[in-house]
């Protein structure tokens, strides 16, 4: 990928996440003995290449009291996967969407979403309304409520990644 000595001390003193401070990019900079304008153009820089992909959040939601988790997952024709992933990452308590390919017979589902929430009949409700606004009814879908936690961890850009398409953790992208 050809990275610069800057860049690959950029990227190790990232992969812990941005600090919970007021000035992020500056105290990232200060890591790695860069201004902050350094860090804001090289990530930029990295972000126009492709080799980072976007920056996100990873959220303890069960810390937060979000206990009743759900990823929802549906069987939809190619020609409509796209619009009705839109919509569903339009509504306002879906945090996660995308595609992946289905795996028919066992797994004919090709469209998934994640809902969060504080009770399970809340959740239950918006998965009926993200149904019906993404024009989903009828479809084969089903309903995975998180049974336990996993250990959770933003990107990783070590050696051991690898290089894209090489079993490299990237994020799918979003529907």
């Amino acid at each position: 990928m050809g990275l610069s000595r800057e860049d690959r001390r950029l990227l190790d003193a990232l992969e812990g996440g941005l600090p919970l401070v007021p000035r992020p990019f500056e105290e990232l900079g200060r890591r790695c003995g860069m201004s902050e304008e350094a860090v804001i153009i090289r990530l930029s820089t990295l972000l126009a290449r492709g080799i980072i992909r976007r920056f996100g959040l990873v959220l303890r939601h069960h810390d937060l009291g979000y206990r009743a988790n759900a990823m929802v997952v549906f069987a939809v024709p190619e020609e409509r996967a796209r619009e009705a992933g839109r919509r569903l990452a339009e509504l306002p308590f879906v945090t996660l969407c995308y595609r992946r390919r289905p795996r028919p017979p066992e797994w004919p589902y090709n469209l998934y979403c994640m809902i969060h929430g504080r009770r399970r009949e809340v959740v239950e409700q918006q998965i009926a309304q993200a149904t019906r606004q993404a024009g989903l009814e009828g479809l084969p879908r089903a309903v995975l409520f998180s049974r336990r936690r996993f250990k959770q961890c933003g990107a990783r850009y070590g050696a051991d990644c690898g290089e894209p398409g090489e079993g490299a953790r990237w994020m799918p992208s979003i529907a």
